[in-house]
């Protein structure tokens, strides 16, 4: 699980580029003045755009660069209402807007300092996201859910007393804000946690008072609650998870049933609510992505080639990862544009980003590109919105 240190700094959202001379006319008055003077514009039964049947200005909206979200946010309630919901991403899709950014966060070179910074498939760094509130912590989780970043657990001290967290804490990607969502049921660290079917889950981990847990809790984005759901049949911590076919998968890590890390992939089927057990998972696993429907992952042991996972006949592809571009021992991935980044955990200034192209040509597979992080790249997500 990664290091946090939030951040002290905050770069504000790049200039707009706007198309419409209505909706530029009241993004410019907005930057003035967040809150708009007339008070039926700010109703939430107001119309989107006055003069234009919503199924149009839903439209319109979606075609604003993504750049400029928050601005929109600052219009009216309604718009603020429109764009963090499922249905301004679904616009976004059929307009064929989507832009899909890289967040990454990175740790400085001596080791003091973390923060979240965004990345487009060209590299280009968009800001930093402003700190996220609560205190320090190690041993969260992270996922992405409905094009929201979620922040999940932890373990941080407070006046020198240690504790593990419940609290969950989401990031708008849209509005570039915090929130913070419903505390799971259990305190918890060093857990796994992934996104299934829309729904998030959070599986084993440490509890409070540092024993093992086996529990497994879901949360519902419309009830904005947590549910305890079966448990694994053994305790389990270190561990990671991921949504493939829409079951859950949670590979790694340890058990109290076993002697050293743990091969058992559990499995978890959300129409039948029930666990059952695959026997050939990976170890000690020091990265791990989905993409397509396939899990790639990089081994402590074996960091010179990809394991990857297919789940429709639970087997394992090995590719050699080559030298090219890093001669660094240990990564960490990244997804862009249907391609796996891998980001080495050196501070060489030096080094280009390998890129895995799954969909390329035999013999193409491999490149390098430019696209990293300003420093140590600890975790990252992909949000398309």
């Amino acid at each position: 699980m990664p290091g946090f240190v939030r951040e002290k700094k905050r770069i504000t959202e790049p200039s707009m580029c706007l198309t419409s001379p209505v909706m530029q006319e009241t993004l410019i008055h907005s930057k003035g003045n967040l809150h708009p003077s007339s008070p039926a514009f700010d109703k939430l039964d107001s119309p989107l755009l006055p003069g234009l049947p919503d199924d149009v200005a839903k439209y319109c909206l979606a075609l604003v660069p993504r750049s400029s979200f928050p601005a929109m946010g600052g219009v009216c309630k309604r718009w603020r209402s429109f764009i963090q919901s499922k249905e301004f991403l679904t616009e976004r899709k059929i307009a064929g807007m989507l832009e899909e950014w890289l967040y990454v966060l990175t740790m400085d070179s001596e080791g003091k300092e973390s923060h979240w910074e965004v990345l487009d498939c060209l590299g280009q760094r968009h800001k930093l996201l402003p700190s996220m509130p609560g205190p320090e912590k190690v041993g969260f989780g992270i996922t992405v859910l409905n094009g929201k970043l979620l922040v999940l657990a932890g373990y941080s001290v407070l006046n020198g007393t240690a504790s593990a967290s419940a609290d969950v804490y989401q990031y708008d990607s849209c509005l570039n804000s915090w929130s913070k969502l419903a505390d799971l049921n259990v305190a918890r660290y060093d857990f796994a946690c992934a996104e299934v079917n829309g729904v998030v889950y959070v599986v084993g981990g440490y509890g409070a008072e540092g024993e093992s847990l086996s529990t497994a809790e879901v949360y519902d984005p419309d009830t904005d609650k947590w549910t305890l759901i079966e448990s694994l049949r053994r305790p389990r911590w270190g561990c990671f998870a991921c949504g493939l076919n829409g079951k859950l998968y949670v590979l790694g890590g340890r058990s109290s049933f076993t002697i050293g890390n743990s091969r058992f992939v559990d499995v978890y089927n959300p129409e039948k609510h029930t666990w059952c057990e695959v026997k050939n998972g990976c170890v000690m696993v020091t990265a791990h992505a989905v993409l397509g429907k396939k899990l790639f992952c990089m081994e402590w042991k074996n960091q010179r080639k990809l394991a990857i996972f297919n789940p429709d006949n639970n087997s394992w592809k090995m590719v050699p990862v080559p030298l090219t571009g890093s001669t660094s021992i240990g990564f960490r991935f990244g997804i862009l544009d249907g391609k796996l980044l891998l980001f080495s955990v050196e501070g060489d200034p030096g080094y280009h980003t390998l890129l895995y192209d799954p969909e390329a040509a035999p013999g193409l597979e491999w490149q390098t590109s430019d696209i990293k992080p300003s420093g140590l790249c600890l975790c990252s997500v992909t949000i398309k919105a």
